[in-house]
């Protein structure tokens, strides 16, 4: 999710009462909601900032470590700057709030199709809730709205009714996702007489419509799902290119494995260009974006005649080629839902 909702639920938990339990409560309830976001700092460096995203710091050791750090460099500023008056430091409670503000902060990622390596670095699965968009008004409102009413009423009651609100709208959100995402690949077996290689339906903002992506071997497919059963898929399809020598030469550019670690739906696209072939990768979840969500190099005709000219194989192989191919700081071994 995006950071207003990660600081929002912070000072909501704060407010609900947690503010109470210790000095620092509502610093260490907001910051840490936003802590495991350390890994944005990847953007001022040469590493590919979306294979590193939502890795190390998202990951079970992130997890149990930075909450211990994080608690333990608040303890310190509070020893050495105590004031006669102030709220009393509690450690136990510094540490507990701690964990609480970043696991709620790697759940609340999971949500999205954006995607998150929640077991990293023991396993670098990618794994995707599709169930709420990045950046939800609706749980802006909600939590925003329960915070400012506990602040001026000086009660804890208008945030906890908050958080709990926000927490059945995203049970809800759950339970519908999967329903649809069920929907969807029923239709499909039923019409094509196998099921699709993987699926996405996933949210769309301020709309009860979702975003379909179906893998269908060669190619993808995108439409839309509207409750309670229509799926409407574009006559357009989307061709992976993926069996093209110069998407094998490629895949060998360090953007170009960067951008594979992190990619869902990958799709290649060659162009001319001096000295060879331009080769872009994008993903179909963020068609017409991109920047960020892209990758190219050049490929020049000698490249390929010294790699044999023989093509990758396709999607089957993709994922084991990932694992053979990422880089030091993403060790081998992401295998994640499709």
């Amino acid at each position: 999710m995006d950071n207003v909702c990660h600081t929002l639920v912070g000072a909501a938990l704060g407010e609900a009462g947690l503010k109470r339990t210790t000095r620092f409560g509502t610093a260490a309830l907001m910051i840490a909601s936003n802590l495991p976001d350390v890994d944005v700092l990847v953007f001022a460096t040469d590493t590919p900032s979306v294979a590193f995203r939502r890795g190390w710091t998202h990951g079970i050791a992130a997890q149990l470590l930075l909450p211990v750090l994080f608690a333990g460099v608040l303890w310190l500023v509070g020893r050495r700057r105590a004031r006669d008056g102030s709220p009393p430091l509690h450690a136990g409670w510094l540490l507990a709030i701690s964990y609480l503000g970043v696991c709620v902060h790697v759940w609340l990622d999971y949500l999205n199709t954006y995607g998150v390596r929640l077991l990293s670095p023991v396993d670098w699965r990618w794994f995707y809730g599709d169930a709420v968009f990045i950046i939800d008004p609706w749980l802006w409102l909600v939590l925003g709205a329960g915070v400012w009413l506990a602040r001026r009423r000086s009660t804890q009651m208008p945030s906890r009714v908050a958080l709990v609100t926000a927490t059945c709208y995203i049970a809800v959100m759950l339970i519908a996702a999967r329903s649809a995402r069920g929907i969807v690949e029923e239709g499909w077996t039923r019409d094509h007489g196998a099921p699709p290689q993987a699926v996405m339906v996933g949210p769309r903002p301020l709309a009860f419509t979702r975003d379909v992506i179906i893998d269908a071997g060669s190619h993808y497919e995108s439409g839309t799902f509207t409750w309670p059963s229509s799926v409407a898929l574009s006559p357009e399809r989307i061709p992976k290119n993926d069996d093209r020598p110069e998407v094998a030469v490629a895949r060998e550019a360090a953007n170009v494995r960067g951008f594979l670690v992190w990619s869902r739906f990958p799709f290649w696209q060659l162009e001319p260009a001096d000295g060879g072939t331009r080769v872009t990768v994008a993903d179909a979840r963020f068609m017409g974006r991109g920047g960020l969500f892209t990758a190219s190099t050049i490929v020049t005709p000698g490249q390929v005649i010294n790699r044999g000219g023989a093509p990758r194989p396709g999607r089957g192989a993709r994922r084991a080629w990932r694992e053979e191919s990422m880089p030091p700081w993403s060790p081998p071994a992401g295998r994640g839902p499709p």
